[in-house]
């Protein structure tokens, strides 16, 4: 049997092999990936590009998503770790649409107007398209202070929001301190305004300036 009819015969034993392989790649891919946006809501629909260049065979795939922090919405790259102990590891593009639930505003708001559960409506729709500061959970806005004027109708974003202040500049405020069996309180200046969590710059009575977060009403904790 000559060379080049003993290759033709390996191709064609090896390669639906191979495709079977990668048939199988892809399908754990997209369970994974179904798996992953699942939570988001109510509907997920996957699509896969698989690369045009030809790779080797992918076993035991382990697909795994490199932006872990990132939601598997939209356009995005999902890794696969290939063979024994993930040895190899190749790339895939993936689109994940998903039909849900999220929050728009009901009214148009004002800037410096707090948030209540009267101010949402609740929408249904394709949430790869919403943007990527868009907040979801009514948790994340009631409460909140908007920062610019937000028209009725409008998706509400992360950056668009601050806590309500709790401390303005000049306030006199409360400083506590403390650790296992004893508590401090101390008498300062607020040097900028705060809300609750956020950290601002405090004057003491003898002229020291420290750094403390906000925990209520002019009331602001010196973390060791």
């Amino acid at each position: 049997m000559s060379r080049s009819l003993l290759l033709a015969l390996l191709l064609i034993l090896v390669a639906p092999q191979g495709q079977a392989a990668d048939t199988a790649m892809l399908e754990r891919v997209r369970a994974f990936l179904e798996t992953e946006a699942a939570p988001l809501g109510d509907e997920v629909q996957v699509t896969l590009y698989p690369p045009a260049a030809q790779f080797p065979t992918c076993r035991q795939p382990e697909p795994f998503l490199p932006d872990a922090s990132r939601p598997p919405l939209g356009r995005l790259s999902v890794g696969v770790h290939c063979g024994e102990e993930g040895r190899r590891t190749r790339y895939l593009q993936a689109e994940v649409a998903v039909i849900g639930r999220y929050l728009e505003t009901a009214r148009q708001i004002a800037a410096g107007e707090r948030l209540t559960r009267h101010d949402l409506v609740e929408r249904r729709g394709e949430l790869n398209r919403l943007p990527r500061q868009a907040l979801r959970e009514a948790e994340h806005i009631i409460g909140q202070v908007a920062r610019r004027p937000l028209a009725a109708g409008r998706v509400i974003q992360a950056y668009q929001l601050q806590a309500p202040r709790l401390v303005h500049r000049g306030d006199r405020v409360t400083l506590v301190a403390g650790g296992q069996g004893f508590r401090v309180t101390r008498q300062a200046e607020a040097l900028s305004p705060g809300g609750r969590g956020e950290r601002i710059r405090v004057r003491l009575d003898d002229r020291r300036i420290l750094e403390a977060r906000v925990i209520g009403p002019r009331r602001l904790a010196v973390d060791g």
